[in-house]
């Protein structure tokens, strides 16, 4: 778990980040959640979204993958993608996640894909697709985020 890794990012999108002394790929992680669920965000742009999770260490007491793990997966992606299509002026918080289960995955890796369904001006909707290592489909999601002006007032606590 947290072996570093190197995240596709549109060039254009790492150069306005780096013009203003930000690490893309650090501000656009899984963060703490998803590092401990060993999520790894392999592409990262507005259009789309892929990363790995392992079955193992997320599963619930049958031995099958947590629906659960699956949200936080999905969450992650379609998070990211709203960030990458908000820009450095905004930030995403998610207001709606929908997931349907389809089947169980036992082992391996599963991974999350995220293609946007909407991008407006102030909210932003993506769908994932979990599939397992058979390219099975383990999970479809659909994450609608809120884009909300970055600066002094979007700092503030959750719900503010």
């Amino acid at each position: 778990m947290g072996e570093q890794h190197a995240v596709k990012f549109p060039q254009e999108v790492l150069d306005e980040y780096a013009a203003l002394g930000l690490d893309l790929p650090a501000l656009f992680s899984a963060g703490a959640l998803g590092q401990r669920m060993d999520i790894q965000v392999l592409e990262a742009s507005a259009e789309r979204v892929v990363a790995t999770m392992p079955v193992e260490g997320n599963t619930q007491p049958y031995g099958l993958l947590h629906g659960g793990a699956s949200a936080v997966l999905a969450e992650t992606l379609g998070s990211v993608g709203a960030m990458m299509h908000g820009g450095i002026n905004k930030i995403a918080v998610g207001v709606d996640l929908n997931c349907t289960h389809h089947r169980g995955a036992r082992s391996g890796l599963v991974t999350g894909v995220a293609t946007p369904v909407h991008r407006g001006r102030s909210t932003a909707t993506y769908e994932v697709v979990i599939s397992d290592e058979q390219e099975r489909r383990v999970c479809t999601a659909r994450l609608t985020c809120l884009l909300r002006d970055a600066g002094p007032a979007a700092e503030g606590p959750a719900g503010a």
